[in-house]
């Protein structure tokens, strides 16, 4: 089978890599970076530890069938957990809202919280439901850029084919979808925030993108014992298994291209390896423009406006108490979302009062911190990079704006005299560790009520043999979407190298 070049060693990165190899074909992977797994990072410091990146799982079926693809059990490789509530949501009124996976129980819950809301919580699951079917058989699984690569429209023209594309909601965006069905504002907020999967504001990202509560809600939330970063270690030690050659510490600097073909990497040091296909699990975009330039880039570069989804601020905090009010995942949400969505999205500025994502993972594993504390993972949103943006110059004083918003909102009024360790990653640190495109976080924006679901295609419409993987390419962003996405880019990629191997035998 081809030789195949993987660059970057996100996870991706990792799952085209386990894909490919499982499949027969040779496989290096290039990563700059000294570690494997690229924002699935580990933080360690005076018996704390902290997921730096991605920090819920959702949808391990994706998983599975990477490892099923060697023919393995993911249980052998990894412990999950399937967690309940799945968030826990703090209002400004002080009130609280557990979201659970159990449909029935979180009824009965909207019951006492916003009883005007039951049926139309149901309505908003029934929806998100068909949409996330929907997207399992014409969006997902195969490389997509546009709509004509979803169905075809002539062969499959049928009156369920019919009631699918009407089902996609497309005039709508996620917030008016969500106003349909739900009053309360609290509740609103809560399912709002699905779409900060992917980085993008639900006043601007289209209907489609609520079957995201479905893949949740349906699927459930998990927690990888030993933290997220056992998922790059797992995929890490089957690709192994499997013949996978890894390289760290080799930054890639060019793809090289012979008549449109993608032929050869060459590295920072002027290396120069062959290949037969190369899948770059880079940012997209600086795919095009930094490895690839000329013709491609210039036609990449024109075939549609795209820009990057948001950045952040993390916190990394070392605790030296428990808050027992604090399920494992939560969100600490801001006093008025318009206000918050239009200063990220719309006039490029860090909220004056953020939601806060809070991850305590010491609600299911203890060993994230000595006995009695706390690794408090923070996360609160920020717009991409902006000129004029220097957050060396704007963190301590964004940094008081969440601690004072965690005080005063999540319960926690002594929260800065707990810290005994602190560390911070902000949209510039985001930007230079990980070579993605303005410190975006989750890749490429996801607005615009008919085009606003589509990333680049996993197989390259300007560089035969040349495949994206990632949160920048398609399905997206997020862990679940950018596996499925180092899935895609290589089943198309072997599914190409198989039909010119019979078309040459065939000659």
């Amino acid at each position: 089978m081809s030789k195949t070049g993987i660059i970057g060693a996100g996870l991706g990165g990792l799952a085209a890599a386990c894909t490919l190899a499982a499949r027969g074909h040779k496989v290096t992977v290039f990563e700059k970076n000294a570690w494997l797994g690229g924002k699935a990072a580990l933080l360690e410091e005076d018996g704390y530890r902290f997921d730096m990146g991605p920090t819920i799982l959702t949808m391990p079926r994706v998983l599975e069938r990477v490892f099923a693809e060697a023919g393995k059990d993911m249980s052998d490789y990894l412990d999950l957990v399937r967690l309940d509530p799945q968030w826990r949501c703090f209002y400004e009124d002080g009130s609280v809202l557990d979201l659970s996976q159990d449909p029935e129980a979180m009824k009965r819950t909207l019951a006492d919280f916003a009883p005007g809301d039951v049926q139309g919580y149901d309505d908003f699951l029934k929806v998100a439901k068909r949409l996330s079917d929907v997207s399992d058989r014409f969006f997902f699984w195969k490389s997509v850029e546009d709509l004509k690569d979803t169905m075809n429209m002539r062969e499959n023209m049928s009156l369920d084919t019919l009631r699918d594309v009407l089902a996609l909601r497309m005039p709508r965006t996620v917030s008016e979808q969500i106003g349909r069905s739900v009053k309360d504002t609290r509740v609103a907020q809560m399912l709002e925030h699905f779409i900060q999967y992917v980085g993008s504001s639900p006043l601007a990202s289209p209907a489609v993108l609520c079957g995201i509560a479905q893949m949740q809600v349906g699927e459930g939330v998990w927690y990888p014992m030993g933290g997220t970063r056992a998922v790059p270690l797992a995929l890490q030690r089957l690709a192994e298994e499997l013949g996978v050659e890894f390289r760290t510490g080799v930054d890639v600097e060019r793809i090289e291209t012979d008549q449109g073909r993608a032929t050869a990497l060459v590295t920072a040091h002027g290396e120069r390896i062959a290949f037969d296909r190369i899948v770059s699990n880079m940012d997209s975009v600086r795919t095009y423009r930094e490895l690839v330039g000329g013709d491609a880039w210039r036609d990449f570069e024109k075939s549609r406006k795209r820009e990057a989804a948001c950045s952040g601020v993390v916190l990394y905090l070392g605790l030296d108490r428990e808050y027992e009010h604090l399920a494992h995942h939560n969100f600490v949400f801001s006093r008025d979302p318009e206000e918050e969505f239009h200063a990220i999205y719309d006039k490029g500025e860090p909220a004056p009062d953020p939601t806060a994502y809070l991850a305590a993972p010491a609600r299911t594993e203890k060993g994230v911190a000595p006995e009695g504390g706390e690794a408090l993972y923070v996360l609160v949103h920020t717009p991409y990079l902006r000129e004029g943006h220097d957050w060396s110059q704007m963190l301590p004083q964004y940094r008081r704006t969440i601690l004072d918003k965690l005080a005063r909102t999540g319960g926690m009024p002594d929260l800065e005299e707990r810290i005994v360790v602190e560390r911070t990653l902000t949209p510039q640190d985001i930007h230079d560790r990980y070579k993605v495109l303005n410190g975006a976080i989750y890749g490429l924006a996801s607005h615009g009520r008919m085009m606003g679901a589509f990333k680049p295609g996993n197989r390259s419409r300007q560089v035969r043999d040349l495949y994206l993987a990632g949160g920048s390419a398609h399905p997206g962003p997020g862990m679940p979407m950018a596996l499925m996405s180092g899935w895609i880019a290589a089943d198309t990629l072997d599914k190409d190298a198989t039909s010119n191997a019979a078309a040459v035998a065939a000659q």
